[in-house]
């Protein structure tokens, strides 16, 4: 993207400012896994304890300061999540002793936007030391259960919530599609 997407603006907020509302939705208390200095007026944040190593260096940074089983990872890059599809994420975590529960969306993982228990740390903790920052490898490893497309379409839910920024063209689509829901009224975000 060339720049910090968890700053770049969508109407009245920033890209960090809608994942925190959406995850608020879910979790009392969302914490940000970042660059204190950075982020630390949008809220609590814990720092990567080994920098570098990509998202999977953000959720081991997570599961390290984590006091709760099992841990909900939302990325700031998918702004048309909807809270309500992260409380039927975490309620089909609840009732399992798997690891990681992980969505997919168009045959692909959503490794940012999944639970993972607390016990995944040594897993993740060997990745990291093996400089494996890959993020489905851990999968390999850990009882792991994926959500399927026709799962969660069935659960109510369309998986154009899992689309993510990844470049400025992605970028200036979704502040096109969020002027035109803010000028006709229309729903055509998720909220």
């Amino acid at each position: 993207m060339g720049v910090d997407k968890a700053l770049l603006p969508l109407g009245s907020e920033n890209l960090l400012q809608r994942a925190l509302r959406t995850a608020a939705g879910v979790c009392a208390n969302p914490v940000i896994v970042g660059d204190r200095d950075r982020y630390s007026s949008y809220g609590e944040v814990i720092e990567d304890r080994m920098p570098d190593c990509g998202p999977l260096g953000g959720i081991h940074a997570a599961l390290c300061v984590t006091r709760s089983d099992r841990n909900l990872i939302l990325s700031v890059d998918m702004p048309l999540m909807i809270p309500k599809f992260l409380s039927w994420l975490v309620g089909v975590s609840s009732n399992s002793d798997i690891l990681a529960i992980v969505p997919q969306a168009g045959g692909r993982n959503q490794p940012l936007c999944a639970v993972y228990h607390r016990a995944m740390l040594p897993v993740i903790e060997k990745a990291l030391a093996a400089k494996e920052y890959k993020v489905d490898r851990v999968f390999t490893q850990v009882t792991t259960r994926y959500l399927k497309d026709s799962e969660i379409r069935a659960a109510g839910f369309d998986v154009v919530i899992f689309e993510n920024l990844n470049t400025p063209e992605d970028y200036e689509l979704l502040k096109r599609r969020f002027r035109e829901e803010t000028l006709t009224g229309s729903q055509g975000l998720p909220r």
